[in-house]
């Protein structure tokens, strides 16, 4: 302990699948002090900058603190039974399949058991998805039809032995920063080989050896050729080929491809091949690139093909590595938390695995069919199929494709629960009833990560108000709906023990599964339980699937997929010229209802944008700070234009981060059409066609505010600040009383108003205040306004003069955007070091200001910084020596 009276409680980060472990201290006052666990196999201590903020997320101010039904407060005894209620009366009469869960990779893995044993296996529907359809879902229809069932081969050590790392449509810098941080380490002791396949020039792409900047959606044809050569140069395994199917089908159709479909110089593809056959030890790690594709599977298929064909896979520094993003995707693919599969790896349409999962629950009825994956669900909701919907923490009225389409099928659905942390979000506001639940820091269970490692996740914050676990909400539900006894679960502990002992389902049918020793776990066992990497017994012993060419299908052979390159199925037109593809920001996460609740997270990229290449600036005459509207055949955004070389032309590039809480105009998800892998069912996210035309806005806003506003324009974007918040706004129509429309923005009727006005300019600034305290500031100009921004969103207590400046004091430092937000670093601060004390390399920035020492996600634009400026530093030196 120390002073604060509190021990430090081993847990798991909230955010990704690498399943990093933390040490988390509470100081008794609802805070809480984050760091790196040193002894988790993960990370062994290190932390990216969202996990280093974790502690700024744990506040009270944005949650649920009590059942709502209908707009009301309400009893949990009322909200359940009404659930109970709803659910059973819609079951009755139109039958299981009229109901639905939408579950989500934020659950721990006891939640999930409880909710698809409840669906599944007693309301007797497979109508139960995750947001991991939009996900990981081609990844696991890829290993099922390569392997048998969906295992990944590998572990992390892997990385750390590789000769040859391959990141396909992975940026694993910004994603997954500890991996990627494992990979440099990598490279600096065993001088491991980096290449990176992405259509964007990303993070990850700053130590690489190679960048194959491909077409979108061409992966297949670059991984057939691979094969092809292979087979060609006589580098395929024969003793291994013996315990596979499918080699030559696969290489023949792999012939039919064209790599020139790529886009890629023939030398570079060239280069690849080489460098790919003539290193023994390559893992390939993909991710959303990959999967959020209409040929996901395929592209995951064409992978695995080449390592099964060279047999690198299973064995110590190589094989196929898919990356998860959530951090708890891979507990919910081993519960059966998608519509297509049972519990434990087991199969929905196979008659044994239904027998022998109902006779295990003892349950009434378990589906003979799959159910409805997720963008067939929300359909299905629209066309009036599905009467009941329990939501549990995701938000898919932002997440899911055509998003403006779902959001109104929630809305008009007969009966919507939500089960979440807070009621502000895009989904929340359009249900019947809120059910208020715990949040990461404050529940107990397990999550297992991108390895197979299985952690635990310990509550050390008391849940606020009245907050529940999720088991507990879904198995009260279960007990309310007549399942008494299979319900009747008291800890969390008691749940992981049933499901471990299901696990020995799965080793009877010969899968892979296996965590069965574990379901006598004492509960002070399960509370003390250290990571552990399944399987818990038998082979194989270093951790790893397939070494030995033992494989899950019926024959124990693996199974090539012969597979061919489908385009996107949009394709750029007149109408639609752009190709637009989406991902995340490096300190953002999902819908930023955790990570937009640091400032120090909000303060690196603090507005939606849409990344475009020159070439296209210069043709559509844009100018660097303009807004751009951004428009689909399903919908339309607005977006702050980047300029940036990183971005082929022909493309353009936004996150999906902002929502209609945050920005309502920068809903990326709204711009997606539902077009689906065939497969998988996981919908294609960054091949959407789009036309791009300048916002004509009347003016343009800048605002600070302490509390949060929802400003009447036709864009805004909302971030939060250590005093407040940020906004930048424009509107296209003319307002005539500036200083009554900023008291109704910001609610503040009362405030003593000090504004400067230009009428012949165009420009307006007002600061409202009470007693000494600014309240709200409003900049606005008929042009794009240029101000010390992160200087005046710290809304310092000066005069409201001062402020209405627009800059900072001489006696006050402005830092710049913040460019290392684990260490708090910002752009000009970093400037000013590299010019005054001649910093000449990332490594002296680090020694000088701590910046990219950490996670390293931020040392590429470190980087950048040190060629641009260190010219000019050398220009200086060079005329005016230095004393």
């Amino acid at each position: 302990m120390d002073g604060s009276g509190f021990p430090e409680v081993r847990s798991t980060c909230a955010y990704c699948g690498v399943g990093c472990g933390v040490l988390l201290r509470p100081d008794g006052a609802g805070g809480l002090a984050v760091r790196g666990d040193p002894d988790h196999p993960a990370n062994y201590g290190r932390l990216c900058s969202k996990g280093m903020a974790l502690g700024e997320t744990v506040g009270q101010g944005h949650r649920l603190l009590a059942p709502r039904a209908y707009g009301k407060d309400t009893s949990w005894d009322e909200a359940l039974q009404l659930v109970a209620d709803r659910f059973s009366s819609s079951i009755e009469a139109y039958g299981p399949d009229s109901v639905a869960f939408y579950v989500s990779g934020q659950l721990l893995t006891e939640d999930y058991y409880v909710a698809n044993k409840l669906m599944k296996g007693f309301i007797g529907s497979a109508n139960i998805d995750t947001n991991s359809r939009l996900c990981m879902a081609s990844t696991v229809a890829g290993h099922k039809r390569a392997f048998g069932t969906d295992t990944v081969p590998g572990t992390y050590e892997d990385l750390d032995q590789a000769d040859l790392v391959v990141l396909v449509g992975s940026n694993l810098a910004w994603c997954h920063p500890v991996l990627y941080q494992r990979i440099l380490a990598a490279r600096q002791s065993r001088g491991t080989k980096i290449v990176v396949i992405d259509p964007r020039r990303t993070a990850s792409c700053d130590q690489a050896d190679l960048h194959l900047a491909l077409k979108p959606g061409s992966d297949v044809a670059l991984f057939n050729y691979l094969l092809t050569r292979i087979h060609a140069d006589g580098k395929f395994d024969t003793p291994f080929l013996s315990r596979t199917d499918g080699f030559a089908d696969a290489v023949n159709a792999a012939l039919n491809d064209d790599p020139a479909v790529t886009g890629l110089d023939p030398s570079k593809i060239k280069a690849f091949c080489d460098l790919w056959i003539q290193t023994e030890r390559v893992v390939t790690v993909f991710s959303q690139g990959v999967n959020q594709s209409s040929s996901g599977t395929d592209k995951v298929n064409a992978i695995l093909n080449c390592h099964l064909a060279t047999g690198r896979i299973g064995r110590e520094g190589m094989g196929p590595f898919s990356v998860t993003g959530q951090p708890n995707a891979m507990g919910g693919r081993e519960v059966g938390g998608l519509a297509n599969m049972l519990a434990c790896h087991l199969d929905i349409e196979n008659d044994d695995h239904r027998r022998a999962v109902q006779h295990f629950w003892n349950s009434p009825k378990v589906p003979q069919k799959q159910g409805l994956k997720a963008v067939d669900l929300f359909q299905s909701i629209e066309d009036g199929q599905i009467k009941a919907l329990w939501i549990i923490h995701t938000n898919p009225a932002a997440t899911m494709p055509d998003a403006d389409r779902v959001g109104s099928a929630i809305e008009n659905c007969p009966f919507t629960v939500v089960s979440d942390l807070t009621a502000e979000t895009d989904t929340a506001r359009i249900a019947d009833v809120l059910l208020p639940a715990a949040g990461w820091a404050e529940k107990s269970g397990t999550v297992t990560n991108s390895d197979r490692t299985i952690s635990r996740q310990r509550a050390v914050l008391e849940a606020p108000g009245q907050a529940r676990f999720d088991w507990e909400i879904l198995a009260e539900v279960g007990r309310r709906m007549g399942w008494k006894e299979a319900f009747s679960y008291r800890s969390p502990a008691q749940i992981f023990r049933e499901y471990a002992d299901m696990t020995s389902l799965a080793v009877s049918f010969g899968k892979d599964f296996d965590v069965a020793e574990l379901s006598d776990i004492e509960d002070e066992e399960y509370e003390a339980l250290s990571p552990t990497r399944w399987p818990t017994r038998s082979h194989p012993a270093d951790g790893r699937f397939f070494g030995d060419g033992q494989f899950f299908h019926p024959d124990k052979k693996a199974r090539f997929v012969a597979v061919t390159h489908r385009p996107p199925k949009a394709e750029t037109s007149e109408q639609y010229p752009y190709q637009l593809n989406t991902g995340r920001n490096r300190d953002q996460w999902h819908t930023m209802t955790r990570s937009g609740l640091s400032p120090r997270l909000s303060a690196h990229l603090a507005e939606p944008y849409v990344e475009v290449n020159p070439k296209d600036v210069g043709q559509l005459g844009f100018d660097a700070a303009d807004l751009v509207e951004i428009c689909s055949s399903v919908g339309s955004g607005i977006f702050r234009l980047r300029v940036t070389e990183a971005i082929a032309p022909g493309q353009v590039f936004a996150p999906i981060h902002w929502t209609g809480e945050t920005a309502p105009a920068a809903r990326v998800n709204a711009l997606v059409p539902s077009v689906t892998d065939p497969v998988s069912g996981q919908p294609e996210s960054k091949a959407t066609v789009v036309s791009i035309l300048r916002m004509n806005a009347a003016w343009y806003g800048f605002a600070v505010s302490v509390d949060a506003a929802s400003p009447e324009a036709e864009y805004w974007a909302i971030a939060k600040t250590t005093s407040g918040y940020r906004l930048e706004i424009a509107g296209k129509q003319i307002i005539k009383d500036w200083e009554s429309t900023a008291r109704d923005w910001f609610g503040l009727p009362d405030a003593v108003a000090t504004s400067i006005e230009d009428a012949k300019r165009g420009t307006f600034r007002i600061a409202l205040s009470k007693g000494q305290r600014i309240l709200a500031v409003l900049f606005v100009s008929r042009e794009p306004i240029t101000l010390m921004r992160d200087y005046l969103a710290a809304l310092p207590e000066v005069a409201p003069q001062q402020i209405l400046s627009g800059r900072s004091s001489a006696s006050s430092e402005d830092c710049g955007p913040i460019v290392c937000s684990c260490f708090d670093v910002g752009l000009r601060t970093i400037i000013r070091a590299i010019h005054d004390k001649h910093l000449m390399s990332v490594d002296e920035i680090g020694d000088t200001l701590q910046a990219g020492t950490n996670c390293g996600s931020c040392r590429p634009e470190l980087a950048d910084l040190v060629i641009k400026h260190s010219k000019l530093i050398h220009k200086k030196t060079k005329h005016c020596p230095q004393e």
